[in-house]
């Protein structure tokens, strides 16, 4: 059966910030997360169908993810359980403007654990695009199932997707971040990258001279590129696209907003077809995908909380 988009990567527990006891105690609330599963719940919002790859512990949690990520409609035929290493989880610190702060407990974490042999390749082969980040990549296990993964989305011609999401916290080293983003470059035809992500890699404060910078040395089709409460670019061939953001005075946190992006320009591509775009079909990628990121900042979380259709559709005429 042939699915829409495939991603791997991490499936975790983001316990996010919602009030105070009666003691004065920060209360945390658990919810499912993991930037490629929210692109994916995001895509099923939009009515594709998906499939994620990935490895949770055989606990409490582990179980929780996989029920929550199933009910969603998301394929978990290829996800795993390790009986050992239990489920990772991330603390989000989120500040008063909506940014956040992650703490992690993943040294190791289950994600980490998956094998380039538990990788069904079949689930690949049938997919017409493949969707993976850097953080699979954070230990040696996990890389090397990612690296077999690509290499097979590869040879059976799927379009190859990539965002960063960069977590410093979360690597031994900084420059091998930097070699994992290079690697991720190098394999990709559509780039998701932010404005941080931009200036961690060239060091070019001018974040569309980064970006230009970055599509010309690999060749990368379609480069996105964030600015938060600024909007996002689009750089395909020769043309370069900018769209206005949809601020929201109901911002709460923006965990997420990233991976909604993603999901709208995924779902662009599928529609508009990766070698179709002209300036209007990338505006109207990039102001679906600005909108759906500004509606998931007014939620707690991301993957059980996505943006439907008609309320993106409604946000963008309330905008016109």
């Amino acid at each position: 059966m042939s699915v829409d988009v495939v991603a791997l990567g991490e499936l975790l527990i983001d316990f996010t910030e919602n009030g105070k006891s009666k003691q004065g105690n920060p209360l945390l609330e658990a919810n499912p997360g993991g930037a490629p599963c929210n692109v994916l719940s995001m895509l099923q919002s939009y009515g594709k169908s998906t499939a994620f790859i990935g490895k949770v512990g055989n606990d409490n949690f582990g179980h929780m993810l996989a029920d929550t990520v199933k009910e969603i409609g998301i394929d978990i035929s290829n996800l795993c359980f390790d009986d050992e290493v239990h489920t990772t989880l991330a603390f989000v610190h989120t500040y008063e403007d909506g940014d956040r702060d992650f703490s992690f407990y993943r040294n190791p974490g289950a994600d980490v654990m998956l094998r380039p042999e538990e990788v069904k390749s079949s689930l690949i082969e049938d997919a017409k695009i493949f969707h993976f980040g850097t953080l699979s990549m954070t230990h040696k296990t996990s890389e090397e199932a990612t690296r077999y993964a690509i290499e097979k989305a590869k040879e059976y011609g799927c379009i190859i997707s990539f965002d960063p999401n960069l977590r410093p916290p979360l690597w031994s080293s900084l420059n091998i971040a930097k070699e994992k983003m290079d690697f991720g470059f190098r394999k990709c035809d559509i780039l998701k990258i932010s404005d941080d992500e931009v200036t961690f890699f060239t060091g070019e404060s001018d974040v569309l001279e980064g970006a230009k910078c970055i599509k010309e040395k690999y060749g990368i089709k379609l480069v996105c590129a964030t600015l938060g409460r600024e909007g996002s670019y689009a750089l395909y061939d020769d043309m370069v696209v900018k769209c206005d953001p949809f601020l929201n005075e109901n911002t709460i946190e923006t965990t997420g907003a990233g991976d909604t992006f993603m999901a709208s320009v995924l779902n662009s591509v599928l529609k508009v077809g990766i070698d179709n775009y002209d300036e209007k079909s990338l505006m109207d990628m990039l102001t679906w995908a600005n909108a759906a990121a500004s509606i998931i900042t007014t939620r707690r979380g991301a993957l059980k909380v996505m943006p439907t259709v008609d309320e993106i559709k409604a946000l963008i005429k309330l905008s016109i």
